[in-house]
This record gives C-alpha cells, sequence and structure tokens, in this order.
C-alpha cells in the first residue's frame, strides 16, 4: 500500500455536497484501496437506529472511485465517473452502523476489464478489525463518463 500522504478524499472522488460519504483515503496501491469514515449523526439516509447498513454498499463503492481516481491521477489522468452496477453476498452484521462509530472500508480489485468493467471484494470493519458488512461489487467506468450519460439520455419529447 502507498505510504505517500494522501490528498483529500475530493480529488480522487467526482462525489460532491452530500452524496461524498467517505472522510479520507487511507492508503492505495495498484490492487487495493482503505478509506475511512466516521457514521455522522445527521444527514441524509440516517435513521434514529443509526445508518442503515445498506448504505455500506455505497462506502465500499466510493471506496473503489477512490481506488480508480488514485490510479488515474497516479498516471496523470483525470479522475472520472464510474457506476455502480450491482453486488453478489451482500452481507452485514447489524441493521444499522451506530452514529459516530469509525469505519474501515477495504476494496480489493479482483479483476478490471479494457472495457472499463471491474469486479471487487469489499469489506467494512469496525475499531479493532470486527468485520460488520462484506460483498462483492461491479462496476463500470467508460472511457469518458460525461459523453456516456449524455448519448445514454433519451432526447428531449420521448
Amino acid at each position: 500500500m502507498s505510504d505517500q500522504p494522501l490528498i483529500p478524499i475530493e480529488n480522487y472522488v467526482p462525489h460532491r455536497g452530500v452524496m461524498l460519504l467517505l472522510d479520507r483515503l487511507l492508503a492505495a496501491d495498484e490492487d487495493r484501496a482503505v478509506a475511512e469514515v466516521t457514521v455522522p449523526r445527521d444527514g441524509l439516509f440516517l435513521h434514529d437506529a443509526g445508518m442503515p447498513s445498506w448504505v455500506g454498499m455505497e462506502y465500499m463503492a466510493q471506496t473503489v472511485a477512490a481506488w480508480a481516481g488514485w490510479n488515474a491521477l497516479r498516471k496523470g489522468r483525470a479522475v472520472q465517473i464510474g457506476f455502480l452496477l450491482g453486488s453478489r453476498r451482500f452481507e452485514a452484521a447489524q441493521a444499522f452502523f451506530a452514529a459516530g462509530t469509525r469505519l474501515t472500508v477495504r476494496v480489493q480489485c479482483e479483476l478490471m476489464g479494457d472495457n472499463g468493467l471491474g469486479m471487487f471484494d469489499c469489506r467494512i470493519e469496525a475499531d479493532g478489525g470486527r468485520e460488520l458488512a462484506t460483498a462483492r461489487i461491479s462496476v463500470f467506468e467508460p472511457s469518458d463518463g460525461n459523453t456516456y450519460i449524455s448519448s445514454s439520455a433519451p432526447a428531449q419529447g420521448q
């Protein structure tokens, strides 16, 4: 894993505002990344019981995005938008993550095709390494995300 000082998470992911759920990228290399998030005490998705564990899927996807952004910047390219396509075997040890809990999100690239399709093994841990959620997620990073979105939009009037 990279021992270089990492720049703020906003430099690695295209997410902004309330949709940026991660706090920081802790480490990255060619095959994996580790990010951190402290479950907020208020805000988007939060319930009285805490953050629903299904939001962990987005924590995982944003960590993959940070990994992709880190790799792009390392190669002198711009950070690109990507898409979460789906998951397999998402399992959570609890229904909610308690507010204030610091979570570590780990992603491992299992496959990344030249066509932008990828598969990642992901896990979320609490302080002390206790595993709270796991999943395998599929992602797609088109070569030009903005053009891809524009070309996929229905024509006006349809």
